[in-house]
């Protein structure tokens, strides 16, 4: 055995070790292989290592629906105008340039993009109708009147696109902002979740947060921007989902983190006014009025944007600065005189809400309302509402009615807004005033409150008149409601208590048929059929007792037909009125009715019977 063991292990190989040059040899053999199959397979279109540049980027972003950069922007929409003058006849061509434009307005504000992307979509459909599938275009006509605030015909693009092509992820967005415009929540919450489950991503993440935001559900609105930040790409895109994070927090009542998260939009993308203009209102709410001007003053000048004007002109008169809170007040004046139409306003201010065909109702009717005609204000709302019944129109009219004297009118619509759960220190301090002028203090006080718990800082004007109001209705009345506030003490009531001759004649427990039957009385009427009172029984005989009977009849009286003869026992059990009385020895007697409160004897359909009195009186 020893010999055989010692000849294996000779026989065997060496044991297997990596050295260094075995090492280089491998790999080498590797860089041969990877080197041959590059070789091998043709280059392809997509195999460029450069990155893509401005044009490809912004035609990116406008084909996903995510926000691009404006010079990315601007060397797309460069790039597409050279191509369809060459070639005017290509609508695919026409559709990208008409989105570009759109997506210009939204970055600057400006509103003279707008004509320009409805010329452009409109060509792209002369040349390749809807009906042919030019979802491009039709997707684009929807956002467009989604951004002018036309929900009603963005609706019916998407509508349109959803039609054609249920699997067309590019309607979904536009629907969900139609329906949110239209006021038709429940719609825009199922389109928000198609969309989710045909295109998860990005614009996905972006409209839940959205629908998250208007039901007040703020945790999920939160955790959906946080799954955006996770799909943004580009800076851009990134910087776009802290500012809507920044808007969340500030609505929750944290303007300190709010500000952080605007200044990293900021950092990724300085050239974004919304961004500039959120800074300014959490400067504002943090008390550092003089910077919050100062960034009032860069956003307006880089996107005209009529909310903008109202807080900065509103943030000048609480800082004492009236004569140059005039300035964006103009502006909004002249927006307002211009009703909310095409005319622009005086010269140099490029920010008449109007131009473009912009819809800015709510933002004029509540300037109107505070520091305007109300009367105005209330006609434009009101001619709003009749088109887009959504929770800021119907807060905006509320206020208007209250400025203009019918709080009872303004109720209805300061509840509308509430219905759909949206928290707002703006909508809580609006209804408080209201329900503060109809004189129930107890809602003001609780909506007062509300607001202050939502966002103490909400405005610079209202903010403080809201704290103080609270303050003035003090904390309510002790005691509770008065509709809930016994009038009396409570006193514990007597309860009945048997007395000595029923507990001693009653019976023991019935045993036998008996039992099963339960207590002996009445048997009770037929489902359907009302019960007629006990009438009362003849008198019991001297050596007799009473004879059971029916409990609800008179004397027996002859049958003028009384047919063939029956057994009683058996022509008792037919009739319905026919019921026997209850015997004694079956626990009866004179017990107490606990449950109808009979303690001092029987009762007729309760115990034994009564004498049964004599003469017609008995019918």
């Amino acid at each position: 055995m020893d010999r055989i063991d010692k000849e294996a292990q000779e026989a065997a190989p060496p044991p297997v070790t990596f050295t260094g040059r075995k090492t280089l040899v491998a790999a080498a053999v590797a860089v041969v292989l990877i080197a041959g199959a590059l070789v091998i397979r043709p280059a392809r279109a997509g195999d460029d290592a450069r990155p893509p540049g401005p044009m490809e980027r912004a035609a990116s972003a406008v084909g996903t629906g995510a926000p691009a950069a404006v010079v990315d922007l601007s060397a797309l929409i460069a790039d597409r105008e050279k191509w369809v003058a060459e070639h005017p006849r290509d609508g695919a061509a026409w559709a990208v340039l008409g989105s570009a434009y759109l997506e210009q307005a939204r970055r600057t504000g400006d509103p003279v993009w707008y004509p320009k992307a409805e010329r452009a979509l409109k060509r792209s459909l002369e040349l390749r109708p809807a009906e042919k599938g030019n979802f491009d275009a039709m997707t684009g006509m929807g956002a467009l009147a989604n951004a002018r605030g036309d929900y009603g015909t963005g609706r019916k693009w998407g509508e349109l696109v959803r039609a054609q092509a249920p699997k067309q992820w590019t309607a979904y967005p536009v629907l969900v902002d139609a329906y949110s415009g239209l006021g038709d929540y429940p719609a825009a919450e199922k389109a928000m979740e198609r969309l989710v489950e045909v295109r998860p991503g990005l614009t996905a993440h972006l409209k839940a947060s959205q629908v998250y935001r208007d039901r007040g559900w703020r945790e999920d609105a939160a955790v959906a921007l946080e799954r955006a930040a996770g799909a943004a790409k580009s800076p851009v895109e990134k910087a776009y989902v802290l500012y809507r994070r920044g808007e969340l927090l500030w609505e929750r009542g944290e303007p300190a983190e709010a500000m952080r998260q605007y200044e990293g939009a900021l950092r990724a993308d300085p050239a974004q006014a919304d961004a500039l203009g959120g800074r300014a209102r959490a400067l504002a709410g943090l008390g550092r009025g003089g910077e919050a001007v100062r960034d009032y003053r860069l956003a307006l000048g880089r996107a005209q944007s009529p909310r903008l004007a109202l807080e900065l002109g509103e943030l000048l008169e609480s800082l004492g600065r009236g004569d140059e809170a005039k300035a964006p007040f103009d502006l909004l004046r002249a927006a307002a005189a211009a009703g909310g139409g095409n005319a622009g306003g005086p010269a140099g201010v490029r920010a008449a809400a109007g131009r473009g065909g912009v819809n800015e109702s709510v933002v004029l009717g509540l300037f109107e309302a505070d520091h305007g005609d109300p009367g105005a204000a209330v006609r434009r709302l009101t001619a709003e509402w009749a088109r887009h019944k959504n929770m800021q129109v119907a807060d905006a009219l509320g206020w208007a009615l209250h400025r203009l004297g019918d709080d009872a009118a303004a109720l209805e619509y300061a509840r509308k807004a509430a219905d759909r759960g949206l928290r707002s220190a703006d909508f809580a301090y609006h209804r408080a005033v209201i329900e503060q002028g109809l004189g129930d203090d107890a809602s003001a006080r609780r909506h007062f409150q509300e607001a202050v718990r939502t966002n103490p800082r909400f405005s610079p004007v209202r903010g403080p008149l809201a704290a103080g109001a609270l303050a003035a209705l003090g904390e309510p009345p002790p005691g509770g409601p008065e509709n809930v506030q016994p009038t009396a003490p409570w006193v514990m009531p007597e309860l009945p208590k048997p007395s000595a001759s029923a507990s001693a004649s009653a019976s023991p427990k019935p045993s036998g048929p008996a039992e099963k039957r339960g207590p002996a009385g009445p048997k009770p009427a037929r489902t359907g059929e009302p019960a007629r009172p006990a009438e009362p029984a003849e008198p019991a005989r001297t050596a007799e007792p009473a004879e059971p009977g029916p409990a609800k009849r008179g004397p027996a009286q002859p049958d003028p037909d009384p047919g063939p003869e029956r057994e009683p026992e058996h022509e008792a059990d037919h009739d319905p009125e026919h019921q026997p009385e209850p015997q004694p020895g079956h626990g009866q007697g004179a017990a107490p009715d606990r449950e109808h409160g009979h303690e001092d004897g029987p009762v007729p359909g309760h115990g034994h019977a009564r004498p049964k009195p004599n003469g017609p009186a008995a019918r």
